[in-house]
């Protein structure tokens, strides 16, 4: 099992990124939040653009990291609709990003009850995310397979991915190549599956695989640590000298301070 990549997204980004990734698939869902009552229909729809407008202005305020703003809007919203699951999705993230780990917990619950009549997947992705973050690796799991099953959510393939790397931290590695696989599928750019994959593939000691998936990460994403370090082990073991050679010398000056570099020196003696 690779070491500490099996965490969410290298695991973990900050939480200003999973901001900026969600917010667009929330507005795609929040547009869509009419819902037929007895209202008036000009009042209803005023209402819900209201409230769809401060749902925009907290996203917006929490990209720019103004968590004050957000809560104001967020707040406003909810005020507006009860039982609107952007709101509450968005005091979720504020509270994340708090370190309030209790309260966001609460408010992620609230938007996953109040989302009826639209996709659960971006409120199910972004609760497994805080789940990844607070350790709860089997629910995260079971949230990331929930929204990897929407087949209109945006993020599947990352849900998939996702999937993997907890299906890998659970040690269930059939489920975990499995959900690569199919991420890898359903978009054959996904870096991050094939790079998973070729890890697994090395670690198996198929080798000639590994160097194909190593070969799709290449083509679709910029060399990181960890492929560096695998590139370097691979070539190695092919006896392509060159290719190991230039493998090294990006990982010493793009990356010298990084985990694999001073694992290739501890390797050669150095």
């Amino acid at each position: 099992m690779p070491g500490n990549s099996l965490f969410v997204s290298r695991v973990s980004q900050p939480v200003l990124t999973l901001v900026k990734r969600v917010t667009y698939v929330v507005l795609i869902l929040c547009l869509g939040g009419c819902v037929t009552t007895m209202e008036n229909p000009e009042r209803r729809v005023n209402k819900q653009q209201a409230v769809e407008a401060n749902v925009k202005l907290g996203m917006s305020y929490l990209q720019q990291n103004n968590r004050e703003g957000a809560q104001r809007s967020f707040t406003k919203a909810l005020e507006m609709d009860p039982k609107s699951a952007e709101g509450y999705l968005g005091l979720a993230m504020i509270h994340q990003l708090n370190g309030e780990a209790e309260e966001a917990d609460k408010k992620f619950n609230k938007a996953l009850r109040s989302r009826v009549d639209f996709s659960l997947a971006s409120i199910q992705f972004s609760y497994a995310r805080f789940l990844v973050e607070q350790k709860r690796y089997e629910e995260a799991y079971t949230y990331f397979e929930a929204a990897s099953s929407d087949f209109n959510y945006p993020r599947r393939t990352d849900a998939l991915v996702n999937v993997g790397r907890m299906a890998l931290l659970l040690g269930n590695k059939e489920r975990a190549e499995g959900a690569f696989a199919h991420a890898l599928n359903l978009d054959p750019r996904q870096a991050e599956a094939a790079l998973e994959l070729a890890d697994m593939a090395f670690a198996s000691r198929d080798y000639t695989k590994a160097a194909r998936f190593l070969a799709q990460f290449d083509s679709s994403a910029r060399q990181n640590p960890r492929s560096l370090w695998l590139g370097i082990r691979l070539e190695r073991i092919f006896g392509n000298k060159d290719k190991e050679a230039s493998y090294v010398l990006a990982l010493k000056n793009l990356y010298p301070y990084s985990k694999e570099y001073l694992e290739y020196k501890r390797l050669m003696g150095q």
